[in-house]
Protein backbone atom coordinates (compact mmCIF):
# COMPACT_ATOMS: atom_id res chain seq x y z
CA UNK A 1 0.00 0.00 0.00
CA UNK A 2 1.53 3.37 -0.87
CA UNK A 3 0.70 4.92 2.59
CA UNK A 4 1.92 7.91 1.51
CA UNK A 5 -0.83 8.66 -0.77
CA UNK A 6 -3.10 7.49 1.58
CA UNK A 7 -1.79 10.01 4.01
CA UNK A 8 -2.35 12.54 1.90
CA UNK A 9 -6.24 11.81 1.01
CA UNK A 10 -6.86 11.23 4.73
CA UNK A 11 -5.39 14.50 5.41
CA UNK A 12 -6.96 16.59 3.05
CA UNK A 13 -10.38 14.79 3.02
CA UNK A 14 -10.34 12.68 6.32
CA UNK A 15 -11.03 9.17 4.20
CA UNK A 16 -9.06 6.08 5.31
CA UNK A 17 -9.34 3.27 3.07
CA UNK A 18 -10.41 1.20 6.29
CA UNK A 19 -9.03 -2.17 7.80
CA UNK A 20 -8.61 -5.39 6.68
CA UNK A 21 -10.45 -8.62 8.06
CA UNK A 22 -10.54 -12.35 8.36
CA UNK A 23 -13.89 -12.76 6.69
CA UNK A 24 -15.59 -16.08 6.00
CA UNK A 25 -17.39 -16.31 2.12
CA UNK A 26 -20.88 -16.49 2.81
CA UNK A 27 -23.06 -19.15 1.23
CA UNK A 28 -24.92 -18.27 -2.36
CA UNK A 29 -28.64 -17.49 -1.57
CA UNK A 30 -31.82 -16.03 -3.47
CA UNK A 31 -33.22 -12.64 -3.52
CA UNK A 32 -34.44 -10.39 -6.66
CA UNK A 33 -34.24 -6.85 -8.84
CA UNK A 34 -35.73 -4.77 -11.24
CA UNK A 35 -35.36 -4.09 -14.85
CA UNK A 36 -32.03 -2.42 -15.64
CA UNK A 37 -30.28 -0.18 -18.10
CA UNK A 38 -27.44 -1.05 -20.64
CA UNK A 39 -25.23 0.26 -17.58
CA UNK A 40 -25.85 -2.44 -15.86
CA UNK A 41 -25.53 -5.25 -18.40
CA UNK A 42 -22.05 -3.93 -19.11
CA UNK A 43 -21.46 -4.49 -15.23
CA UNK A 44 -23.10 -8.32 -16.10
CA UNK A 45 -20.23 -8.72 -18.44
CA UNK A 46 -17.79 -7.31 -16.69
CA UNK A 47 -18.18 -8.78 -13.02
CA UNK A 48 -16.95 -12.60 -14.19
CA UNK A 49 -15.15 -13.99 -10.99
CA UNK A 50 -16.73 -14.04 -8.15
CA UNK A 51 -14.20 -14.39 -4.92
CA UNK A 52 -16.69 -13.58 -2.06
CA UNK A 53 -20.36 -12.41 -0.90
CA UNK A 54 -21.66 -9.92 1.09
CA UNK A 55 -23.22 -10.73 4.33
CA UNK A 56 -27.16 -11.74 3.65
CA UNK A 57 -29.58 -8.96 4.14
CA UNK A 58 -31.47 -9.46 7.34
CA UNK A 59 -34.92 -8.32 6.45
CA UNK A 60 -37.89 -10.20 5.52
CA UNK A 61 -38.05 -9.31 1.80
CA UNK A 62 -36.13 -10.33 -1.05
CA UNK A 63 -34.43 -7.87 -2.45
CA UNK A 64 -34.12 -5.95 -6.31
CA UNK A 65 -31.95 -3.55 -8.24
CA UNK A 66 -31.98 -1.44 -11.28
CA UNK A 67 -30.29 1.11 -13.10
CA UNK A 68 -30.66 4.43 -13.59
CA UNK A 69 -29.00 7.09 -15.57
CA UNK A 70 -30.02 10.49 -15.09
CA UNK A 71 -28.98 13.31 -16.80
CA UNK A 72 -29.50 17.26 -15.55
CA UNK A 73 -29.66 19.39 -18.50
CA UNK A 74 -30.08 22.25 -16.74
CA UNK A 75 -26.84 21.88 -15.06
CA UNK A 76 -23.47 21.64 -16.45
CA UNK A 77 -21.08 18.88 -14.34
CA UNK A 78 -19.86 21.49 -11.26
CA UNK A 79 -16.47 19.71 -12.23
CA UNK A 80 -15.67 19.34 -15.62
CA UNK A 81 -17.39 21.59 -17.14
CA UNK A 82 -16.59 20.97 -20.55
CA UNK A 83 -18.04 16.96 -19.72
CA UNK A 84 -21.86 19.05 -20.80
CA UNK A 85 -24.72 18.22 -18.53
CA UNK A 86 -24.67 17.12 -15.20
CA UNK A 87 -24.69 12.60 -14.65
CA UNK A 88 -25.35 10.42 -11.92
CA UNK A 89 -25.81 7.12 -12.12
CA UNK A 90 -28.13 5.30 -9.37
CA UNK A 91 -28.76 2.06 -7.99
CA UNK A 92 -31.87 1.36 -7.11
CA UNK A 93 -32.71 -1.32 -4.35
CA UNK A 94 -36.46 -2.78 -3.50
CA UNK A 95 -38.50 -5.01 -1.79
CA UNK A 96 -38.75 -7.66 -4.47
CA UNK A 97 -40.84 -11.09 -5.31
CA UNK A 98 -39.05 -13.68 -4.38
CA UNK A 99 -38.12 -16.36 -7.27
CA UNK A 100 -38.70 -13.39 -10.06
CA UNK A 101 -35.64 -11.78 -11.37
CA UNK A 102 -32.56 -12.74 -13.56
CA UNK A 103 -28.65 -13.19 -11.72
CA UNK A 104 -27.54 -11.44 -8.90
CA UNK A 105 -26.52 -7.83 -9.74
CA UNK A 106 -22.67 -7.15 -9.80
CA UNK A 107 -21.32 -5.07 -7.55
CA UNK A 108 -19.18 -2.74 -9.46
CA UNK A 109 -17.81 -3.14 -13.51
CA UNK A 110 -14.10 -3.96 -13.66
CA UNK A 111 -13.35 -0.85 -14.92
CA UNK A 112 -14.33 1.25 -11.72
CA UNK A 113 -12.11 -1.80 -9.51
CA UNK A 114 -9.16 -1.19 -11.22
CA UNK A 115 -9.65 3.08 -10.73
CA UNK A 116 -10.08 1.88 -7.21
CA UNK A 117 -7.01 -0.13 -6.40
CA UNK A 118 -5.11 2.74 -8.72
CA UNK A 119 -6.02 5.41 -6.61
CA UNK A 120 -6.81 3.50 -3.23
CA UNK A 121 -4.39 0.94 -3.86
CA UNK A 122 -1.70 1.47 -5.85
CA UNK A 123 0.99 -1.34 -4.69
CA UNK A 124 -1.76 -4.00 -4.65
CA UNK A 125 -1.24 -6.93 -7.20
CA UNK A 126 -4.84 -8.03 -6.90
CA UNK A 127 -6.48 -8.41 -10.33
CA UNK A 128 -9.47 -5.79 -10.54
CA UNK A 129 -11.90 -8.80 -11.19
CA UNK A 130 -11.37 -9.95 -7.71
CA UNK A 131 -13.15 -6.60 -6.73
CA UNK A 132 -15.68 -6.40 -8.96
CA UNK A 133 -16.49 -9.75 -8.82
CA UNK A 134 -17.96 -9.77 -5.15
CA UNK A 135 -21.27 -11.03 -4.95
CA UNK A 136 -24.29 -9.24 -3.94
CA UNK A 137 -28.21 -10.48 -2.89
CA UNK A 138 -29.90 -8.42 -4.70
CA UNK A 139 -31.52 -9.77 -8.51
CA UNK A 140 -31.72 -7.72 -11.81
CA UNK A 141 -34.86 -8.06 -13.38
CA UNK A 142 -37.56 -8.27 -10.11
CA UNK A 143 -40.44 -7.45 -9.53
CA UNK A 144 -41.31 -5.20 -6.78
CA UNK A 145 -43.78 -6.71 -4.02
CA UNK A 146 -47.26 -4.70 -3.88
CA UNK A 147 -47.42 -1.75 -1.55
CA UNK A 148 -45.11 1.86 -0.61
CA UNK A 149 -42.00 2.27 0.90
CA UNK A 150 -40.25 4.93 2.03
CA UNK A 151 -37.44 6.14 0.27
CA UNK A 152 -33.83 6.20 1.64
CA UNK A 153 -31.18 7.95 -0.39
CA UNK A 154 -27.43 6.91 0.10
CA UNK A 155 -24.55 9.46 -0.41
CA UNK A 156 -20.84 7.32 -0.33
CA UNK A 157 -17.23 8.77 0.81
CA UNK A 158 -15.19 10.74 -1.46
CA UNK A 159 -13.51 8.88 -3.70
CA UNK A 160 -15.41 6.01 -2.89
CA UNK A 161 -17.82 4.50 -5.62
CA UNK A 162 -21.29 3.90 -4.43
CA UNK A 163 -21.20 0.14 -4.56
CA UNK A 164 -19.03 0.70 -1.44
CA UNK A 165 -22.42 0.84 0.35
CA UNK A 166 -24.08 -2.06 -1.02
CA UNK A 167 -23.99 -4.09 2.43
CA UNK A 168 -26.16 -1.36 3.91
CA UNK A 169 -28.45 -0.34 0.78
CA UNK A 170 -29.21 -4.04 0.22
CA UNK A 171 -29.93 -4.74 4.18
CA UNK A 172 -31.81 -1.48 4.18
CA UNK A 173 -34.08 -2.77 1.06
CA UNK A 174 -34.48 -6.12 2.60
CA UNK A 175 -36.84 -4.06 5.49
CA UNK A 176 -38.91 -2.28 3.46
CA UNK A 177 -37.60 0.38 1.75
CA UNK A 178 -36.85 1.73 -2.12
CA UNK A 179 -33.05 2.79 -1.52
CA UNK A 180 -31.80 5.54 -4.21
CA UNK A 181 -27.90 4.80 -3.72
CA UNK A 182 -26.26 7.85 -5.64
CA UNK A 183 -22.89 7.71 -7.73
CA UNK A 184 -21.49 11.44 -7.97
CA UNK A 185 -18.97 11.25 -11.14
CA UNK A 186 -15.88 13.15 -10.94
CA UNK A 187 -15.91 12.65 -7.09
CA UNK A 188 -14.92 8.93 -7.09
CA UNK A 189 -12.50 6.78 -8.48
CA UNK A 190 -14.54 5.94 -11.49
CA UNK A 191 -18.62 6.05 -12.51
CA UNK A 192 -19.24 3.27 -15.74
CA UNK A 193 -21.74 5.12 -17.65
CA UNK A 194 -24.17 3.33 -19.77
CA UNK A 195 -22.13 3.66 -22.95
CA UNK A 196 -19.04 1.40 -21.43
CA UNK A 197 -17.12 4.75 -20.71
CA UNK A 198 -16.05 4.57 -17.42
CA UNK A 199 -15.30 8.62 -15.97
CA UNK A 200 -12.34 8.92 -13.16
CA UNK A 201 -11.52 11.34 -10.51
CA UNK A 202 -11.38 14.67 -11.56
CA UNK A 203 -10.78 16.46 -8.35
CA UNK A 204 -9.52 13.41 -5.74
CA UNK A 205 -6.27 16.01 -5.26
CA UNK A 206 -7.86 18.88 -5.24
CA UNK A 207 -10.44 18.37 -2.07
CA UNK A 208 -8.32 21.00 0.38
CA UNK A 209 -8.65 23.75 -2.42
CA UNK A 210 -12.22 23.22 -3.44
CA UNK A 211 -13.03 22.83 0.53
CA UNK A 212 -15.39 20.11 1.63
CA UNK A 213 -18.13 22.85 1.78
CA UNK A 214 -18.61 22.94 -1.40
CA UNK A 215 -18.77 19.44 -2.09
CA UNK A 216 -21.36 18.69 0.07
CA UNK A 217 -23.64 21.44 -1.44
CA UNK A 218 -22.89 20.18 -4.98
CA UNK A 219 -23.92 16.64 -3.30
CA UNK A 220 -27.02 18.20 -2.11
CA UNK A 221 -27.99 19.58 -5.92
CA UNK A 222 -27.61 15.99 -7.01
CA UNK A 223 -29.87 14.51 -4.35
CA UNK A 224 -32.86 16.71 -5.11
CA UNK A 225 -32.29 16.43 -8.53
CA UNK A 226 -32.58 12.22 -7.80
CA UNK A 227 -35.67 13.24 -6.33
CA UNK A 228 -37.19 15.58 -8.49
CA UNK A 229 -36.72 12.13 -11.25
CA UNK A 230 -38.18 9.72 -8.33
CA UNK A 231 -41.23 11.30 -7.52
CA UNK A 232 -41.98 14.08 -9.89
CA UNK A 233 -45.16 13.82 -12.27
CA UNK A 234 -42.93 11.43 -15.06
CA UNK A 235 -40.62 9.57 -12.71
CA UNK A 236 -37.36 7.65 -14.50
CA UNK A 237 -37.85 4.60 -13.04
CA UNK A 238 -40.28 1.85 -14.17
CA UNK A 239 -41.09 0.99 -10.21
CA UNK A 240 -41.26 4.69 -9.02
CA UNK A 241 -45.06 3.49 -7.71
CA UNK A 242 -43.65 1.61 -5.03
CA UNK A 243 -41.80 5.36 -3.39
CA UNK A 244 -43.92 6.50 -0.83
CA UNK A 245 -42.66 10.54 -1.52
CA UNK A 246 -44.15 11.64 1.76
CA UNK A 247 -41.65 9.37 4.07
CA UNK A 248 -37.85 10.22 2.51
CA UNK A 249 -34.64 10.06 4.70
CA UNK A 250 -30.96 10.30 3.42
CA UNK A 251 -28.17 8.81 4.87
CA UNK A 252 -24.21 8.62 3.82
CA UNK A 253 -20.58 8.02 4.45
CA UNK A 254 -18.11 10.78 5.15
CA UNK A 255 -18.79 14.03 2.77
CA UNK A 256 -21.83 12.20 1.94
CA UNK A 257 -22.81 11.99 5.78
CA UNK A 258 -22.26 15.99 5.23
CA UNK A 259 -24.56 16.05 2.39
CA UNK A 260 -27.39 14.25 3.99
CA UNK A 261 -27.64 17.40 6.45
CA UNK A 262 -27.12 20.04 3.85
CA UNK A 263 -29.49 18.51 1.77
CA UNK A 264 -31.76 18.60 4.38
CA UNK A 265 -31.03 22.48 4.89
CA UNK A 266 -31.96 22.46 1.08
CA UNK A 267 -34.74 20.73 0.64
CA UNK A 268 -37.51 20.03 3.09
CA UNK A 269 -38.76 16.74 1.32
CA UNK A 270 -35.94 14.91 3.11
CA UNK A 271 -38.05 14.49 6.40
CA UNK A 272 -34.52 12.39 8.23
CA UNK A 273 -30.75 12.45 7.66
CA UNK A 274 -28.06 10.22 9.00
CA UNK A 275 -23.89 11.01 9.17
CA UNK A 276 -21.80 8.07 8.84
CA UNK A 277 -18.22 9.61 9.99
CA UNK A 278 -18.03 12.69 8.22
CA UNK A 279 -16.89 16.00 8.95
CA UNK A 280 -19.25 18.69 8.67
CA UNK A 281 -17.83 20.94 6.45
CA UNK A 282 -20.88 22.47 4.91
CA UNK A 283 -22.30 23.19 9.09
CA UNK A 284 -25.81 22.41 10.45
CA UNK A 285 -27.44 25.56 10.01
CA UNK A 286 -27.79 27.55 13.17
CA UNK A 287 -31.24 27.79 12.99
CA UNK A 288 -31.55 23.94 12.85
CA UNK A 289 -33.26 21.56 10.30
CA UNK A 290 -36.83 22.61 10.89
CA UNK A 291 -37.29 20.21 13.90
CA UNK A 292 -36.12 17.03 11.69
CA UNK A 293 -34.57 14.36 13.40
CA UNK A 294 -30.83 13.98 12.34
CA UNK A 295 -28.63 10.64 13.65
CA UNK A 296 -24.70 11.23 14.26
CA UNK A 297 -23.29 7.92 13.95
CA UNK A 298 -19.33 7.59 14.10
CA UNK A 299 -16.09 6.37 15.32
CA UNK A 300 -13.76 7.76 18.65
CA UNK A 301 -12.05 10.02 16.36
CA UNK A 302 -15.34 12.00 16.05
CA UNK A 303 -15.09 13.27 19.65
CA UNK A 304 -11.71 15.29 19.01
CA UNK A 305 -14.24 16.82 15.79
CA UNK A 306 -15.07 20.17 16.50
CA UNK A 307 -17.74 20.28 14.18
CA UNK A 308 -19.61 17.41 15.57
CA UNK A 309 -20.10 19.41 18.34
CA UNK A 310 -21.01 22.24 16.65
CA UNK A 311 -24.07 20.38 14.62
CA UNK A 312 -25.23 18.78 18.08
CA UNK A 313 -25.39 21.54 19.47
CA UNK A 314 -27.23 23.22 16.60
CA UNK A 315 -29.41 20.20 15.65
CA UNK A 316 -32.91 21.51 16.57
CA UNK A 317 -35.04 18.24 16.87
CA UNK A 318 -34.71 14.62 17.97
CA UNK A 319 -30.78 13.56 17.78
CA UNK A 320 -28.49 11.59 18.96
CA UNK A 321 -24.80 10.83 18.35
CA UNK A 322 -23.86 7.55 18.79
CA UNK A 323 -20.03 6.61 19.23
CA UNK A 324 -18.61 2.94 18.19
CA UNK A 325 -15.85 1.15 19.45
CA UNK A 326 -13.32 0.22 17.57
CA UNK A 327 -14.44 1.54 14.46
CA UNK A 328 -12.27 3.19 12.13
CA UNK A 329 -13.49 5.91 8.85
CA UNK A 330 -14.30 2.95 6.44
CA UNK A 331 -15.85 0.86 9.23
CA UNK A 332 -19.39 1.94 7.95
CA UNK A 333 -18.97 0.97 4.82
CA UNK A 334 -17.89 -2.46 2.58
CA UNK A 335 -14.19 -0.53 2.60
CA UNK A 336 -13.07 -2.90 5.29
CA UNK A 337 -14.07 -5.83 3.36
CA UNK A 338 -12.41 -4.93 0.21
CA UNK A 339 -9.29 -4.33 1.47
CA UNK A 340 -9.20 -7.37 2.76
CA UNK A 341 -9.59 -8.56 -0.71
CA UNK A 342 -7.14 -5.64 -1.73
CA UNK A 343 -4.30 -7.68 0.88
CA UNK A 344 -4.18 -4.77 2.46
CA UNK A 345 -3.48 -5.97 6.68
CA UNK A 346 -6.19 -5.50 9.29
CA UNK A 347 -5.80 -2.46 10.78
CA UNK A 348 -8.69 -2.16 13.42
CA UNK A 349 -10.19 -4.60 15.96
CA UNK A 350 -13.60 -4.10 15.08
CA UNK A 351 -14.12 -6.80 11.70
CA UNK A 352 -16.06 -5.72 8.65
CA UNK A 353 -19.09 -8.55 9.68
CA UNK A 354 -19.55 -7.32 13.06
CA UNK A 355 -19.36 -3.07 11.69
CA UNK A 356 -22.16 -3.96 8.94
CA UNK A 357 -24.09 -5.51 11.19
CA UNK A 358 -24.16 -2.31 13.55
CA UNK A 359 -24.20 -0.17 10.94
CA UNK A 360 -27.19 -2.24 9.62
CA UNK A 361 -29.27 -2.43 12.85
CA UNK A 362 -28.43 1.27 14.21
CA UNK A 363 -29.24 3.12 10.81
CA UNK A 364 -32.43 1.51 9.88
CA UNK A 365 -33.77 1.26 13.83
CA UNK A 366 -33.45 5.18 12.90
CA UNK A 367 -35.17 5.19 9.78
CA UNK A 368 -37.99 2.60 11.14
CA UNK A 369 -38.31 5.56 13.89
CA UNK A 370 -38.70 8.34 12.20
CA UNK A 371 -40.38 7.38 8.29
CA UNK A 372 -42.49 4.38 10.20
CA UNK A 373 -42.90 5.67 13.56
CA UNK A 374 -41.77 2.23 15.04
CA UNK A 375 -40.59 2.88 18.31
CA UNK A 376 -36.84 1.89 18.83
CA UNK A 377 -35.31 1.22 22.57
CA UNK A 378 -31.71 0.29 20.40
CA UNK A 379 -31.45 4.24 20.02
CA UNK A 380 -32.12 5.33 23.62
CA UNK A 381 -29.10 4.37 25.48
CA UNK A 382 -27.07 1.55 25.88
CA UNK A 383 -27.23 -2.23 24.83
CA UNK A 384 -26.24 -5.55 26.12
CA UNK A 385 -25.34 -6.90 23.18
CA UNK A 386 -24.01 -4.41 21.48
CA UNK A 387 -21.07 -3.25 23.95
CA UNK A 388 -18.80 -0.93 21.11
CA UNK A 389 -21.88 2.11 20.77
CA UNK A 390 -22.02 4.90 23.16
CA UNK A 391 -25.12 6.79 22.89
CA UNK A 392 -25.36 10.01 23.50
CA UNK A 393 -28.96 11.25 24.43
CA UNK A 394 -30.01 15.42 24.15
Amino acid sequence: MNRSRLSALTASALLVLGPALTLPVVGAGSAAAAPVSSAESAESVESVTPSAQLPRPTGPHAVGRSTLHLVDADRPDPWVPSAGPRQLMVSMYYPARPGTGGPTAPYMTAEEARHLLELRAPDSTVPPEVISGVRTWAHTDARPVHGRFPLVVLSPGFTFPRSTLTGLAEDIASRGYVVALVDHPYENAGTTLPDGQTLPCAICDEFSSIGGATVAGSRAKDVSFVLDRLTGRHPAWRYARVIDAQRIGMAGHSIGGNAAAATMAADPRVRAGANMDGTFFAPVPATGLDGRPFLMFGAKGRALDGTWDQAWADLDGWKRWLTVAGADHGSFTDVPFLARLAGIPDAEPLPYERSLALTRAYVTAFFDLHLKGIPQPLLDGPSPANPEVTVRLP
